[in-house]
């Protein structure tokens, strides 16, 4: 389940890269990026920007989720072995070996 679950999260994490490296500034649509007009946009003049705000939104989502989930099984998975606590039983052993 970790594993799938880290995988998705790359995966997600490098279409968000690539869906706010898309986005323009606010005077500038998707066609000007490519050197097109302004009338011949292939989204329209709001359509691009619309689109690829939800698509960062929902993969932002998704990121989020992703990354609290890992959070939440890789602290179940390590809850038996802290470091804290094996230090305080390799402590105790030691204290509890006679010493010659």
């Amino acid at each position: 389940m970790v594993i799938v679950l880290v995988i998705l999260h790359v995966l997600v994490a490098f279409f968000l890269i690539g869906v706010v490296l898309l986005q323009q500034g606010k005077s500038a649509d998707l066609a000007a990026a490519f050197g097109g007009q302004g009338s011949q946009t292939a989204f329209g003049p709001r359509g691009a920007a619309n689109l690829l705000t939800r698509l960062t939104t929902y993969s932002a989502i998704v990121f989020m989720l992703t990354s609290v989930g890992l959070t939440i099984l890789m602290s179940r998975a390590s809850a038996d072995s802290s470091v804290l606590s094996r230090h305080t039983t390799t402590q105790q052993q030691q204290q509890s070996t006679p010493k010659k």
